[in-house]
């Protein structure tokens, strides 16, 4: 049986959110109890938190809802390439090294442990150049181990930016600590959210 990687945080109470953005949060709407055969729960969360992708309605005003994108990008032939410790910004020289034949989709670690449970503000995100490196070579799908592809103060967001002009589609927040660098299959799938700006993913990758 091929091997998988769950490249996915865990989602609770104390997972990490952009500074002013809804962190997660679980009621009980009911409880297993006499008179009530089950449990319930009702959930606030920014679609944020966790693994995510981004729909362009996140960086663009006239941009699709994440529930109206083509699943195609999130599935499918993906590379890991590692950046460790590249700050603040990951560069194209940074990927060069496992450029040759890129799949459709690439994957950036830049932690030697990602923090699962804190906020980075110093997180490492994309120049905007690499991502046009990367569209020219084909890739439609970015994804990275940190809550960004901007750096976390950017007020213009270039890399955002680069990936709405070239019709890229963007994973963050991936924990990418126990993958080694090289090819696998990656499963995004985001949820059918007509009108949000973003979408949890569980996250695996499996061996080829």
């Amino acid at each position: 049986m091929p091997r998988l990687w769950d490249i996915s945080p865990p989602v609770h109470e104390r997972s990490p959110v952009f500074p002013g953005d809804t962190p997660y949060r679980q009621q009980w709407a009911a409880q297993i109890a006499p008179g009530c055969p089950v449990n319930v729960s009702s959930l606030t969360l920014s679609p944020h938190v966790g693994a995510h992708a981004d729909a362009p309605l996140h960086y663009d005003p006239q941009g699709a809802a994440v529930g109206a994108l083509d699943l195609e990008p999130y599935l499918g032939p993906c590379r890991v390439i590692h950046a460790i410790g590249r700050r603040p910004l990951v560069r194209w020289g940074d990927l060069a090294h496992a450029a040759h034949g890129l799949p459709a989709r690439v994957l950036v670690r830049t932690y030697q442990r990602m923090p699962a449970d804190r906020w980075d503000g110093a997180l490492a995100a994309f120049e905007a150049a690499a991502i046009e490196q990367l569209a020219d070579r084909g890739v439609r799908l970015v994804g990275i181990d940190t809550a960004s592809i901007d750096p976390a103060d950017s007020k213009d967001l270039p890399s955002h930016q680069a990936i709405r002009r070239r019709g890229l589609r963007v994973l963050e927040n991936l924990v990418l600590d126990d993958v080694p660098e090289g090819d696998y299959e990656l499963i995004a799938l985001p949820l059918k959210l007509m009108t949000a700006d973003a979408s949890p993913v569980r996250a695996v990758l499996r061996a080829p």
